[in-house]
């Protein structure tokens, strides 16, 4: 049978992680050719140290909540907005990789909102342990806790396959496994920042997200509901 020649042999990405990357790519862009000097704005060379303390999230948001019981819109929208921008090129390039990756893979499997439901829920999740754990002065911002839940979908996926194949499904965390000895290892060597706190938060709520969102995920939670 002839295969038809209009067909493409790579799957195309999905609109929802195409969308959240061009936004990290837009937000990129302007932030390195602003520090070049290359646009005719004053004060170009700062948008990204300003960026990051107008919409990066602080851990004391939580503190503050915890005491007073409220939280302004300000406060709140950082939760959804750190990801989008990363304190270097380097960081934006492989928060961007990681998520195309992470996202094309979930994407063909999870429906589109569903990954756009991990890749926030991941980004709340992380904030809020970064803020609950931690007592960092430093903001946090970037796309790592995002990108962690869809490896923890992904890991999700694989754990259900290999329970199908009757295998040991502990061999699903072997990436997380390996990226967090990554981390630490450099941490190691290089000096790291706490950061991972928040990622691992990431991985663990796109983990759990997964048993809800996967197709026929709710149905399956409310039959499992009523037999209870």
């Amino acid at each position: 049978m002839n295969r038809p020649s209009n067909i493409s042999p790579v799957n195309p990405l999905p609109p929802v992680v195409i969308a959240l990357v061009l936004i990290m790519i837009l937000n990129e862009a302007i932030f390195s050719l602003g520090s070049t000097g290359m646009l005719p704005f004053a004060g170009a060379e700062g948008w990204r140290i300003q960026a990051i303390q107008d919409y990066g999230f602080y851990g004391q948001i939580i503190d503050d909540f915890l005491a007073r019981g409220t939280m302004d819109l300000d406060r709140l929208i950082r939760f959804f907005t750190y990801p989008f921008i990363h304190y270097s090129f380097t960081s934006a390039i492989f928060g961007c990789v990681f998520v195309v990756a992470l996202g094309k893979y979930v994407g063909e499997i999870f429906h589109p909102v569903s990954v756009l439901i991990i890749f926030i829920g991941s980004a709340l999740g992380g904030a809020i342990v970064y803020g609950l754990v931690l007592n960092a002065p430093r903001p946090l911002a970037g796309a790592f806790p995002s990108a962690y839940g869809l490896i923890g979908a992904f890991t999700y996926i694989l754990w259900l396959k290999l329970e199908r194949l009757g295998q040991n499904q502990l061999a699903a965390f072997r990436l997380i496994g390996f990226l967090m000895f990554a981390q630490l290892l450099f941490g190691l060597l290089y000096g790291g920042h706490v950061r991972w706190v928040s990622d691992v938060a990431g991985f663990a709520t796109g983990f759990l997200l997964s048993f809800i969102v996967k197709p026929g995920g709710l149905a399956e939670l409310r039959a499992r509901i009523r037999r209870n």
